[in-house]
């Protein structure tokens, strides 16, 4: 898969979705995993997002925290765990440097 033809412009910018980020992921690390802990406090969810390219070699990995209120915008009306999830592992994949466009 490359990434550069899944690319979808937003404001003028090159991006790549999460799940066609995760679908490169899994494509390319097959011994890797991406693994998600939710923290709820309050009305807010924390989700930390880690990312392990080679399960055999755990010391290097990849993470990411993500939040998000309920009811605090509108996707967080019906979806605040899904976009705290989501946006979680977004950004550890992007530490890895999977949303780069050439």
């Amino acid at each position: 898969m490359n990434l550069t033809d899944k690319a979808i412009d937003i404001k003028g910018k090159k991006y790549v979705l999460v799940s066609d980020r995760v679908l490169y992921f899994n494509e390319n690390y097959p011994n890797g995993s991406i693994q998600t802990e939710r923290i709820t406090i309050e009305n807010m969810e924390i989700f930390k997002a880690t990312v392990y390219p080679d399960v055999n070699t755990p010391q290097r990995l990849f993470t990411w925290y993500s939040q998000a209120v309920w009811w605090d915008w509108y996707i967080n009306k019906t979806s605040a765990l899904e976009n705290a999830e989501t946006s979680a592992v977004g950004r550890a994949l992007a530490f890895m440097w999977i949303w780069v466009i050439d």
